[in-house]
C-alpha cells in the first residue's frame, strides 16, 4: 500500500519539509539571537548569506507542502475503492485512527505555511530585511507542525489495511451523532445560508474598506478566519444537500468526485486560497509603519485583500451557481 506512487511522493515531500524546517529552525534560533544587521561583522554577513539560501529553500517546501494538502485528499478519495464500506475519502481516512489527525495536521501547516510565505516574500522588500526576526520566529513554531504532520501521515499509511471495514460519511456527517462534524450537519439550512450571507458581505465590505483607505487589513483578516468558520459548516449542513439533490447527505467530501463534477475543488480551492492569503495579510499589516516597508508593503496589501476577496467571492458564486442548478427544494 505505502509503495503506490501517490502515497510515495507526499512521503517524500513530507521526508524533505521536515529536513529543511528541521534545519530552517537551527538556524533560526542563531538569528533570533545573532541577527545585528547594523553589525559589519564576518559572522553577520554570512549569516545574511545563509539566510537567503534558507529562506528559499524554507520557501520552496512550505509551497510543496500547501500543494500536498489537496494531493492528500485527491489521493484518500481515490484510494476509497480499495477498501470495504468507503464511498469517498471520509471511508480512507477512517481506516485507522492516524487519518484525520493528519489531514487536520496538514491543514494547519497550509495555513501556517501561507502566513509564512507572505511574511517572506514581504521581508524581502525591504531594504533591511525587516521581518527577518518575525519569520524565523515563526518557523520555530511551524518545524514541530511540520513534524507532527510527517509523522501522523506515515503512521497513517503504514496502517492501511485493505481487509479493514470502514465507515463512511453516512455515519460521520449525520445529526444523529455526537460530535463537531455532526453539530455542522444538524445546523439549519435557513440559518446556515443566511449567516453564509451576512459572511460574505462582511468580509467583502471590510475588504472594499482596507482597499480604500489602506486602513483595517486585520478586521479583514478575522472577517476572512470567521467566512472560512461558516463556509464550512455551510458547506456541510446545506450546500451539499443542494449538490447532492438528497436531504440526509452531508458529506463534504464526495463532492470532489467525478459524478458531481469535481465541484468541489471550486469550493475548496478558493476558499483555501483566500484564507490563507487573508491570513497573511493579517499577519504582515501591522509592520506596514516601519521605515523600510511604507513605501512597498501598502501596495502588497491591496494586491492580497483583492485576491482574497476574489477567492471570497468565487465562493459565493459557486454556492449561488450549486443552489441554482439544484432540483431539491429546502426553503419554501
Amino acid at each position: 500500500m505505502i509503495f503506490r506512487t501517490p502515497i510515495l511522493t507526499l512521503l517524500l515531500v513530507s521526508a524533505l519539509a521536515i529536513l529543511v524546517a528541521l534545519g530552517a529552525a537551527w538556524f533560526g534560533q542563531r538569528v533570533l539571537r545573532q541577527w545585528d544587521l547594523a553589525s559589519g561583522s564576518r559572522a553577520q554577513l554570512v549569516m545574511e548569506r545563509r539566510t537567503e539560501l534558507i529562506s528559499t529553500l524554507f520557501a520552496m517546501v512550505m509551497l510543496a507542502e500547501a500543494v500536498a494538502l489537496f494531493l492528500f485528499v485527491f489521493n484518500a478519495d481515490r484510494m476509497a475503492a480499495l477498501f470495504v464500506g468507503a464511498m469517498c475519502a471520509v471511508g480512507t481516512l477512517n481506516v485507522n485512527a492516524y487519518g484525520f489527525p493528519a489531514l487536520y495536521a496538514k491543514i494547519s501547516v497550509f495555513f501556517a505555511a501561507a502566513v509564512w510565505l507572505v511574511i517572506d516574500h514581504v521581508d524581502r522588500l525591504g531594504r533591511d530585511y525587516p521581518l527577518t526576526r518575525a519569520k524565523y520566529a515563526l518557523v520555530l513554531a511551524i518545524a514541530p507542525l511540520v513534524l507532527l504532520a510527517g509523522g501522523l501521515e506515515l503512521t497513517y499509511y503504514l496502517g492501511l489495511k485493505t481487509d479493514v471495514i470502514t465507515s463512511c460519511c453516512s455515519k460521520l456527517f449525520t445529526p444523529a451523532n455526537a460530535g463537531l462534524s455532526d453539530e455542522m450537519a444538524a445546523v439549519d439550512p435557513a440559518l446556515a445560508l443566511w449567516a453564509l450571507a451576512g459572511a460574505e458581505a462582511l468580509v467583502l465590505g471590510l475588504g472594499a474598506y482596507a482597499v480604500q483607505t489602506g486602513r483595517g487589513h486585520g478586521a479583514f483578516a478575522l472577517a476572512g478566519a470567521g467566512f472560512f468558520a461558516v463556509a464550512m459548516t455551510a458547506i456541510i449542513s446545506v450546500i451539499s444537500l443542494y449538490i447532492y439533490e438528497n436531504p440526509n447527505h452531508h458529506c463534504p467530501f464526495c463532492i470532489l468526485q467525478r459524478e458531481y463534477g469535481y465541484i468541489g475543488y471550486a469550493f475548496y480551492i478558493p476558499l483555501f486560497g483566500a484564507t490563507a492569503l487573508a491570513l497573511g495579510l493579517g499577519a504582515v499589516a501591522p509592520f506596514k509603519r516601519r521605515d523600510s516597508l511604507r513605501a512597498p508593503l501598502p501596495p502588497v496589501l491591496k494586491r492580497l485583500t483583492l485576491w482574497a476577496m476574489a477567492g471570497f467571492a468565487a465562493f459565493g458564486a459557486v454556492t449561488i451557481y450549486a443552489i441554482l442548478r439544484s432540483h431539491l427544494i429546502l426553503l419554501g
